[in-house]
């Protein structure tokens, strides 16, 4: 691709206005390479010649020394550096020299397991009597199948979820291959983070166990996309030592890097102009000009708006090219994935508009361009998604389009940190007690719990199995405890969140046809009664939401708007586990209840965004028993601002939205990972409360007040550099809800914050010189004073008489409430 000459092209066209501002060129690099010793067999360099492959990049090497010397390592390169044959090649030696030795392959996707599939059936096509045979074994595969592999497969090709529910509870089927186990392949461990890289924890742990008990020891071999501490990661998901292998030798072609951000609308510096109809037309361009790229979102609504925005564009501009965009997301059929996949890796289709689930190693073939639709959250996931485009030596080209929200602006006017700091850390916590109670169960009916597991259990292990044999799921024998519940506990445990219900999405017709599926959160948000769902660039108008038994009703119309949903969320605290002084100000963490209620969604025109009217819902409010972190700041704090005739609430929840964006930073997850709010009744005194998205809370708020100083100091400085005057989407903004997969380029919309409260507050926590907010047009301070004034001296209330005026009026507060509808 000729990059300087698109980029020209581009800024003459009548669309520019001045989007481009700041692009970085990525040096190229050239290939390091090392010898093997000894080298692999004869029959293996024949195939290794078929893929084009006459020596082995130092990585390469590397790792497959330490491993032929059975240590575990993880290897930690770029996109498409060759991490594959770190293990293929170890894996195909030991096969060629004894058949009957295994290795077991996890992928965190079918699809990834599918395209490795593809690798293995290429080499052995090369050599047809290469003792190799191989399969996958996930959910798609049929009966006949299945026997086969267990009975004779020496690598299997599998994913975690499959590992859980199919393999490890019934390890008695699976004896000859635990037996002969020697090697255990972990592709693409950055993503296991959060909930899902937690739960796998203890797949690992209940792995290592079963093949203790058939006397295997196999080695770890994990691959990971950059990330701050890929060792640590690798040794908390095996549970074992690891060596580092980081030296990356593959060659990079030139890669540029452009921050595209949307110009304002007009003279108004409030609001930008739509990401997604800038992406929309960048990836027209890119079709157009005879490439192919690949368009990364952060929501599954955000893939079929910018598909059909893109489509449309092309069916006036250049219509035999509009059938070759498509949406890929999560929710699709796997046969409709899979068709797509074939699509892009042929060529046929030019562009895909993907949310983050072809964001892992697939291989689709040589994309030329990228177009990152807002921030992705973290560092390493940027790099992941910008190393879709230009896999080989050629230049390549990627976009980072900004939504008008403040971690989003942050980034790309400040192109030196961007490109100046080292990816994140991923976070998992397997101590995290609804996790490790799911697991004991599950480890429990496979075998029994033996003094030698709790270490790996961790510290609630005592408590919960107490819990559990109160319960009569389990019964102690000497020091062993042994199953005793109903059957097959891995069935109530999802590995990739905790206790969502899945629903079906179904199209009325002469014969209903299931078209997607959804989980219970975002079901409510995406598929309540009145919303639009979009599927393929298809509207279809959801007339039933079926809770009970887990549906939604859709029929297909020609509509020319879209839905979001409105939610409202308050804060209960629990229980207060710690507690420190920071500056000024009180700060604790501990458990919280935070209630969510979609009670109205907004209808919202294609193209132009603008808002056509409101709808209620009568949908059931949605309790989440997690940790979060509160911040009470002082009553002089308060009085500052309200001197200056602002009200510090407005000001508290521009602060609350800044830090949710800017948690990320400092841990590796995604800005919907973590909720922030406002609540004044929890405390009894107006506070922020950042809290987990998850069940029992997943370290990402404690991370917060751990590091609250510099999430802080980050906070002020993006309020600070954003050139607006009293607050806009890009600084203190109105983001979307804490629960939300709904388009950023629209909830950026809602009523805007006060700037000027936030960094009267911000100054006033970080003990800075302080600030003075300008007055407000409207001079609310004398009434302020009058609010100040000194409450009559009278006789105190009786402490029972007190208490039961407290209830009454929490009662009549909640009989507004749209949490009593």
């Amino acid at each position: 691709m000729d990059v300087n000459r698109f980029l020209s092209l581009i800024r003459s066209s009548g669309s520019y206005d001045g989007q481009i501002v700041h692009a970085e060129t990525l040096s190229p690099r050239e290939a390091d390479y090392a010898l093997l010793s000894p080298p692999p067999q004869e029959r293996l360099q024949r195939i290794l010649a078929a893929e084009g492959i006459d020596k082995l990049y130092v990585h390469q090497a590397r790792a497959v020394e330490k491993v032929r010397s059975g240590i575990n390592v993880v290897v930690v390169t770029g996109t498409a550096s060759g991490k594959t044959l770190c293990y293929n090649l170890p894996v195909l030696e030991s096969i060629v020299e004894d058949p009957e030795c295994c290795a077991l392959y996890l992928y965190p996707t079918k699809a990834l397991a599918q395209d490795q599939l593809r690798t293995l059936n290429r080499y052995r096509s090369v050599d047809p009597a290469l003792p190799l045979r191989t399969g996958t074994y996930d959910g798609d595969t049929p009966p006949s199948t299945r026997r086969k592999l267990k009975n004779e497969a020496n690598v299997l090709l599998t994913n975690p979820d499959m590992l859980h529910s199919g393999i490890l509870p019934n390890h008695g089927i699976w004896a000859r291959f635990f037996e002969r186990l020697r090697y255990v392949v972990i592709d693409e461990i950055h993503a296991y983070r959060g909930v899902f890289g937690s739960n796998i924890c203890h797949v690992l742990r209940r792995l290592n166990r079963i093949c203790a008990h058939y006397g295997a020891e196999p080695v770890y071999i994990c691959c990971s996309a950059t990330i701050r501490n890929p060792l640590e990661l690798a040794e908390k998901l095996t549970a074992g030592s690891m060596v580092l292998v980081d030296e990356d030798g593959s060659p990079r072609g030139e890669k540029t890097v452009v921050f595209w951000n949307p110009p304002f609308l007009g003279d108004n510096v409030m609001e930008r102009r739509s990401a997604n109809i800038e992406a929309s037309r960048l990836l027209t361009d890119v079709v157009k000009d005879g490439r192919q790229a690949i368009a990364f979102v952060r929501a599954r609504v955000v893939s079929e708006v910018i598909t059909k925005y893109a489509k449309e564009m092309l069916s006036h501009e250049a219509p035999s090219l509009s059938r070759a965009v498509k949406a890929y997301r999560g929710g699709y059929l796997p046969e409709e994935r899979r068709r797509i996949e074939r699509g892009l890796f042929d060529g046929e289709l030019k562009a895909v508009v993907s949310t983050n689930a072809l964001e892992l190693g697939i291989d689709v073939g040589a994309l030329e361009c990228a177009v990152l639709v807002g921030y992705p959250g973290s560092i390493a996931s940027t790099w992941q998604q910008a190393g879709r485009a230009g896999r080989g030596s050629e230049p390549s080209l990627v976009f980072l389009i900004p939504y008008d929200s403040p971690i989003d602006q942050y980034m790309v006017q400040h192109p030196d940190y961007f490109f100046g700091r080292t990816p994140e850390s991923a976070v998992v916590d397997p101590h995290n007690p609804h996790i490790v109670l799911s697991h004991m169960r599950s480890a429990a009916f496979e075998l029994p719990i033996v003094p030698t597991d709790w270490e790996g259990f961790g510290e609630y292990c005592g408590s919960i199995l107490r819990i559990l044999e109160e319960d009569g799921q389990v019964k102690r024998k000497g020091d062993k405890f042994y199953w005793c519940g109903g059957s097959y506990p891995s069935a109530d445990v999802p590995l990739r969140n905790i206790g969502d219900d899945v629903y079906t999405i179904i199209e009325r017709g002469e014969e209903n046809r299931v078209i997607g599926t959804i989980d219970e959160a975002s079901a409510f948000m995406q598929v309540h009664p009145g919303a639009i769902y979009l599927h393929n660039e298809e509207t279809y108008f959801v007339g039933t939401l079926d809770i009970d038994k887990k549906i939604a009703y859709v029929e297909k119309e020609d509509i020319d708007y879209y839905t979001q949903s409105i939610t409202e969320v308050k804060i209960k605290i629990e229980g207060e586990e710690l507690q420190k002084k920071w500056r000024v100000s009180q700060v604790c963490w501990g458990d919280l209840s935070v209630t969510s209620l979609t009670f109205m969604f907004k209808k919202i025109k294609f193209g132009s965004r603008d808002s056509l009217g409101f709808g209620a819902l009568d949908l059931p409010a949605q309790t989440l028993l997690t940790t979060g972190m509160w911040l009470l700041p002082s009553e002089e704090t308060y009085l500052h601002v309200r001197k200056s005739g602002r009200i510090p609430r407005e000001g508290l929840l521009g602060i609350a939205n800044v830090i949710k964006e800017v948690i990320p930073i400092f841990a590796m997850c995604d800005t919907m990972d973590v909720g922030a709010a406002v609540d004044s009744s929890a405390a009894n005194a107006p506070g922020i409360f950042v809290f987990d998205r998850y069940p029992g809370g997943l370290g990402f708020a404690h991370k917060a007040f751990e590091l609250l100083e510099e999430i802080m100091e980050a906070s002020l400085e993006l309020i600070d550099n954003c050139p607006c005057e009293n607050g806009c989407p890009s600084c203190v903004g109105s983001p979307l809800p804490p629960f939300s997969q709904l388009d950023p380029d629209v909830g950026a919309r809602g009523l805007i914050p006060d700037k000027e409260s936030a960094k009267s507050i911000l100054h006033a926590l970080l003990e800075k010189e302080p600030y003075v907010p300008s007055k407000r047009e409207t001079d609310l301070s004398a009434d302020i004073e009058q609010s100040l004034s000194p409450l009559p001296d009278t006789k105190p209330l009786p402490l029972p008489l007190e208490k039961k005026l407290r209830e009454k009026v929490s009662k009549l507060k909640r009989m507004r409430s749209p949490y009593t509808r």
